[in-house]
């Protein structure tokens, strides 16, 4: 046999074994090309994830929370600044990469942010825990300013660059923190949100006020940015994969000037009365709009824990002239005048004589009441007055007599039913602050708890003199306001607009209180006529023989009405625990502003040549005197009284001072029916 043939089993064996292998490796690549595929096509949207875990992290892109804006169209005239109450400051909040700290350097991070922060050695164990623990995002400080920030950043950046730790194994996330431009100002009404926001969405929890009331507009939505884990990777860089919404912008109808005005002489009247607090509001009669919400003892929103924290003390984080319902006293007087008038259109309309004549010489003397065991009083003894002596002297037995022939002649009802949808007693005024009181009114045929009537047959007359009766300051200052106005209730609100800015910087208006729609849907609840009667028979309170000199601003007209009323202490009225109030209009020919002045306990007793120092006339009405005079002032409103100022001022002249002939008349008038 052939050498050949010996030699071919050997390569038909060869190459069957090459063809074995050709196959066997063809079938290995393959399962390669198909392994490939599984991960890079099929699952490479998992193992790209998966990555991105390993080299990247989100961290929350902060939004400013929306803001609030003084009313700086006020004064005609002058352009509109934007002034903000409250703005959002920049603040960092330091993160660690804990993964990313070597457990050799752990010590050193911590040496390193002691120093910069002046941490006890309470804080610095809580950091060693932090930084031990299995996560690749932990928080390890609040707050902190750019210098802090700076300071930290100059320490661990060359420490991380020296030990090849990636530079973002600590980072810093931006934040926003509440700030007040002008302190206290405007406290109790702006309120605050707390430090510590939702981990989730940062929204921040409102504690009261603007701040609760608006806080669906106020919130915005973070966004978000990527940052790579890598030794040269700054802190600073990354991707804004989410760009963040902010929150909308809340242009009040408060100036921060008439605000700052109003503080400052409310602050005054209350130390000088020794009272427990006080408050005053300034309102726009054709408008609504608060112009100022001024409270004493203040409320300084940054440090809201210290008086959240002390019993005592968050008494004065409330608005208690929205809050706290009292018994008005006199200042309820002049509306039971405009009643009667009312009172006097209905009788016309059924062919009827009328209620009462507001000329007319009435018998004050007799002080007994049906329903009542005790005569009512007056603080001083009259035989007889008409209605502007009433007013002028405050005279309570007068309006009960009203009361009682406007109950005789037209009913309980009617008479409640005007109280309230006339003058919007018993009914909240809408205002946008939370916690609003509605008061109390008084219902015919409703129980007490105890089983007694709410209404008897003397009721509308302790009513008609601000008795029986409880209502808030901005209950008195809408229904003061219907005299200014012409007759219009109008709605109390405490913003013009709201606005939005979207991405492009275009805005958009969510809420306009500004156009004259709203103005329009005011109701007329009086005639022009009788609410001018009663604007006129106010403006004998501060002159000669008034109740309220004390409220006289020189050179302006005004009007007003002082309020004195005993506080009910356990259920029992304890003369030396008042309320007094002073509610006015300036100036009286052309208003610009109802204002109420509220002193609550103010230091009981009688002075020498001043007299009892708590009633509304001696520690109210000087307040309101030196907040109008001011505010008319700041405002550039023209003295419409030029000659009506005090003897011994060179623009004193007693002939041509506004209002003096007729009081001199209505003193005449008085002394002959009295004195006579």
């Amino acid at each position: 046999m052939s050498q050949e043939k010996k030699d071919r089993p050997t390569n038909f064996s060869d190459r069957k074994r090459l063809l074995s292998l050709s196959l066997g490796i063809s079938l290995l690549f393959s399962i390669l090309i198909a392994q490939f595929y599984q991960i890079q096509i099929f699952d490479g949207e998992k193992w790209s994830k998966q990555a991105d875990k390993q080299h990247y992290f989100v961290v929350k892109e902060p939004f400013m929370r929306g803001t609030f804006v003084s009313n700086t169209a006020i004064k005609k005239g002058h352009p509109e600044a934007h002034q903000s109450f409250v703005i959002d400051v920049q603040k960092f909040h330091l993160y660690a990469d804990p993964k990313a700290i070597p457990p050799e350097s752990r010590n050193d991070v911590i040496n390193m942010l002691s120093s910069a922060l002046e941490l006890d050695s309470k804080a610095q164990k809580a950091l060693l825990k932090d930084l031990e623990r299995n996560t690749r995002s932990r928080r390890l400080h609040m707050w902190l300013d750019q210098e802090s920030r700076d300071l930290i950043l100059t320490s661990w950046l060359p420490y991380a660059k020296r030990h090849k730790i990636p530079r973002n194994a600590l980072f810093f996330v931006n934040d926003y923190q509440r700030s007040y431009p002008f302190g206290k100002l405007l406290g109790q009404v702006l309120h605050t949100i707390q430090d510590v926001k939702d981990e989730k969405t940062n929204q921040a929890q409102p504690t009261g006020g603007l701040e609760l009331y608006f806080n669906q507009y106020l919130k915005g939505k973070q966004g978000k940015r990527r940052l790579m884990r890598s030794p040269r990777n700054a802190l600073e860089t990354g991707e804004v994969i989410a760009f963040p919404q902010h929150g909308a912008t809340i242009h009040l109808t408060i100036n921060h000037c008439l605000q700052a005005i109003a503080e400052e002489e409310i602050a005054k009247g209350v130390k000088k009365s020794k009272a427990k607090s006080g408050w005053a509001v300034m309102m726009d009669p054709y408008t609504g709009e608060i112009l100022a919400l001024a409270q004493y003892p203040f409320f300084f929103p940054g440090d809201y824990q210290h008086y959240f924290n002390d019993p005592e003390l968050i008494e004065n984080t409330k608005v208690k002239a929205i809050t706290d319902a009292n018994e008005p006293g006199s200042i309820m007087k002049p509306i039971t005048i405009a009643i009667a008038l009312k009172a006097n259109d209905e009788m016309a309309k059924r062919n009827l004589p009328p209620i009462f004549d507001p000329e007319a010489k009435v018998s004050t003397s007799n002080s007994k009441f049906a329903g009542r065991s005790k005569p009512l009083k007056d603080t001083s003894f009259h035989k007889y007055l008409n209605m502007h002596m009433a007013i002028q002297k405050s005279s309570n037995i007068y309006v009960a007599r009203l009361a009682e022939k406007i109950v005789q002649q037209l009913g309980a009802e009617w008479y409640r039913k005007t109280l309230q949808e006339d003058f919007g007693f018993g009914l909240k005024t809408g205002i946008e602050l939370p916690a609003e009181s509605v008061g109390v009114l008084p219902m015919p045929g409703k129980k007490h708890a105890n089983g007694s009537l709410e209404w008897s047959k003397i009721t509308p007359c302790i009513l008609a003199m601000g008795h029986n009766i409880q209502t808030t300051s901005i209950q008195i200052l809408r229904a003061h306001a219907v005299f200014a106005n012409g007759g219009y209730l109008v709605t109390p609100t405490l913003v013009r607009k709201i606005t939005s800015q979207g991405p492009d910087g275009s805005e958009s208006v969510l809420l306009d209180h500004t156009n004259s729609n709203r103005k329009d849907q005011f109701p007329r609840v009086m005639s022009e006529k009788n609410a001018k009667d009663v604007l006129t028979a106010m403006k004998f309170i501060t002159k000669i023989g008034g109740t309220s000199r004390r409220a006289d601003i020189a050179g302006y007209t005004e009007c007003g009405k002082t309020g004195t009323a005993d506080k009910a202490i356990n259920g029992i009225y304890r003369p030396q625990f008042v309320n007094s109030s002073f509610v006015g209009i300036a100036p009286a020919k052309k208003p610009v502003f109802v204002l109420i002045v509220a002193i609550d306990e103010p230091e009981y007793g009688y002075e020498p040549g001043i007299g009892k120092k708590h009633h509304g006339g001696t520690c109210a009405a000087p307040v309101f005197r030196e907040i109008g005079r001011r505010s008319l002032e700041y405002l550039g409103i023209p003295p419409d009284d030029p000659c009506g100022y005090p003897p011994g001022d060179p623009r004193h002249d007693p002939v041509k001072a506004d209002w003096l002939p007729e009081i001199r008349q209505l003193q005449e008038m008085y002394e002959k029916w009295n004195n006579s």
